[in-house]
């Protein structure tokens, strides 16, 4: 039996691509979690899109044993967290099941923003941390460079940092090394009743709801009735396991263990991530401190192009809601675009994996609409909404003010595109907060509303820096903003699926552009249509879609203006008002879909 002591959590933090799942592959190869047939590139990157993009969208678990150096047998609890700044609160939790992490920065980039954001979570968890430099196989790898950065920019001590290679599998002797001596066991009392922490939770189809946990006191065995503390509901524990990374199913998980367990819950609701799991019989006083949930802090709606659809996607949505508590939706419905739904999501690869998984695995084809922010309007009477789709926006006498969420970006690059960047900062209303260097490489802090962020900030970054530059982001606060809701009227009827919440100085280059954009993709009718944008009641912007015109007067022969023909004139301009007034426009896909990429560009 191995005690506490032998018994070592971590997690691997990292940027993106810089090599965790590669190496989290090596050490199970190393500790003969899985035999050489059923090793793969990526093991723990189990979903199609992972394996595709070539990164880590759920946090994956394993448990393996490892004989030391000094002859004694451990017990290694990996979590292979992403690294991308959407799926960071799956790190955030991660984190809070283990005592230390191993820090991987890829030696031919160097230090970027993910890795300082990752490691400040780490920092902040009181984790002890283990920096390895992977990649040195390649040409390009500079060890010196990159442990400087890390000394620089992170403030960590590099002196023991272990250079290996996720490829070669180079170094990984030496990781597994630095962990039993480096990283604490964890601390607590056998003895004592049952406390676990809920770290994650599942869809399975044939077990119901699996629950990932970690037992801080106590022991967690089979049968046992357990209560969860946020909901006091209380279960039968049918099945207790660990990841090997196969699923094993054992007895019991001791203090210090992580695993899982199956309590026959349908529904993934019922299990909040971040809740104290405690013996039903003797139940705890007070819950651990837990963290929390996340918010989505981007919404779009999701319309299906063909009507007939709709079922489909309702259906697909929440078997996603089943695997991805941190997605949320609701009905919608949209005069141009019939029924849908509005979607909340953590940021816009979220939102791409959604949808993407949605086209490839429920086969429904999808129309977005523009990406926005949630805002806090406040009311005259001292109400409080909270503001996701602008076509609901009150009426502005009623409004006091309105806030929009702020973000502080981390932007590293390589000093010459540091001009580019800031220019870019200051158009999308940034203010600079701090500017420091490593070596040739700028870190600079922005502090930047979220709207202007979400369409194409990352897309514009790595295309101006060709690819070098890493941003990352936290929301930091609401603040007040001068922001107007941006209506777009066809033949005087309002479009709600093209309202848009906007800065007021953008407004009028923005309205200008969508009208000139719909001019051209709205077929034209046999009536004269206006496009207008407008704030309120006052139109911005016009733009005007010619009628066709039919020649009445082709019939008549001979010259002057007879009465004749004045009549025939005069019928046409009624028989056009007329057709205006109950004329209906019926305006195309692609318009809404031209329009959406504006707001993209």
């Amino acid at each position: 039996m191995t005690s506490i002591n032998h018994i070592r959590n971590f997690a691997i933090i990292a940027h993106i691509d810089h090599g965790k799942s590669t190496i989290a592959d090596r050490i199970i190869h190393s500790c003969g979690g899985l035999t050489e047939r059923e090793m793969k590139a990526q093991v723990l990157d189990s979903m199609d899109i992972e394996r595709e993009r070539g990164i880590t969208i759920k946090a994956q678990t394993v448990k393996l044993n490892y004989k030391a150096k000094n002859g004694k047998n451990y017990i290694l609890n990996i979590i292979d967290t992403p690294g991308h700044v959407d799926f960071s609160y799956e790190v955030s939790r991660s984190l809070y099941a283990c005592e230390g992490s191993i820090l991987i920065v890829d030696s031919t980039q160097g230090v970027e923003a993910q890795t300082l954001a990752n490691v400040y979570q780490a920092l902040d968890t009181n984790h002890e941390i283990v920096p390895v430099l992977n990649k040195v196989d390649l040409p390009a790898s500079d060890l010196d460079r990159t442990k400087k950065q890390i000394e620089e920019v992170i403030g960590i001590d590099t002196e023991n940092a272990i250079p290996c290679s996720g490829k070669t599998g180079e170094g990984i002797k030496d990781i597994l090394e630095q962990i039993i001596t480096t990283l604490p066991a964890p601390k607590g009392e056998s003895s004592a009743d049952l406390k676990c922490l809920l770290v994650d939770s599942w869809y399975d189809t044939y077990l119901g709801v699996v629950i990932l946990v970690r037992v801080i006191d106590g022991k967690l065995s089979k049968h046992m009735k357990i209560k969860m503390m946020s909901t006091s509901q209380e279960y039968i524990v049918e099945k207790v396991g660990v990841f090997t990374p196969k699923p094993i199913d054992i007895d019991e998980l001791k203090t210090g263990e992580i695993g899982f367990i199956t309590t026959g819950i349908k529904v993934l609701s019922e299990t909040k991530v971040g809740d104290t799991i405690c013996d039903a019989l003797s139940p705890l006083k007070e819950a651990l401190p837990g963290f929390k949930p996340s918010k989505p802090v981007v919404f779009c709606g999701l319309f299906p192009v063909d009507s007939s659809e709709f079922q489909k996607l309702k259906d697909g949505l929440a078997k996603l809601q089943l695997n991805d508590a941190s997605f949320s939706f609701e009905p919608e419905s949209s005069s141009a675009l019939g029924l849908g739904f509005r979607c909340g999501f953590l940021g816009l690869l979220h939102l791409e994996i959604v949808t993407e998984r949605l086209e490839r695995e429920f086969d429904v084809n999808l129309l977005t609409t523009t990406p926005g922010v949630v805002y806090k309007v406040f009311l005259n009477k001292g109400e409080v909404i909270d503001l996701q789709n602008p076509s609901s926006l009150p009426d502005p006498t009623l409004i006091k003010h309105i806030e929009e969420p702020w973000i502080k970006a981390t932007i590293i690059t390589p000093d010459q595109y540091l001009g580019a960047i800031i220019k870019m900062c200051q158009d999308k209303r940034g203010i600079q907060t701090n500017l420091s260097y490593s070596g040739n490489r700028a870190v600079v802090n922005y502090e930047i509303p979220l709207n202007e962020v979400v369409f194409d900030f990352n897309d514009r970054l790595k295309s101006m820096t060709s690819g070098y530059a890493s941003f990352d982001y936290e929301i930091i606060e609401h603040r007040e903003g001068d922001l107007v809701k941006l209506g777009i009227l066809v033949n005087g009827e309002p479009v709600d699926a093209l309202s848009m919440m906007i800065h007021k100085d953008f407004a009028q280059k923005t309205g200008r552009e969508v009208c000139e954009k719909l001019k051209n993709l709205i077929p034209r009718h046999n009536f004269m249509i206006p496009v207008q944008a407008a704030i309120g009641g006052k139109i911005i912007a016009r733009e005007t879609i010619k009628g066709f015109k039919k020649d009445v007067l082709t019939k008549i022969h001979g010259g002057g203006a007879t009465d004749r023909k004045r009549k025939l004139l005069e019928k046409q301009k009624k028989g056009k008002a007329r057709s205006k007034q109950f004329g209906r426009v019926e305006i195309p896909q692609e318009a809404f879909i031209g329009v959406l990429k504006i707001a993209k560009d």
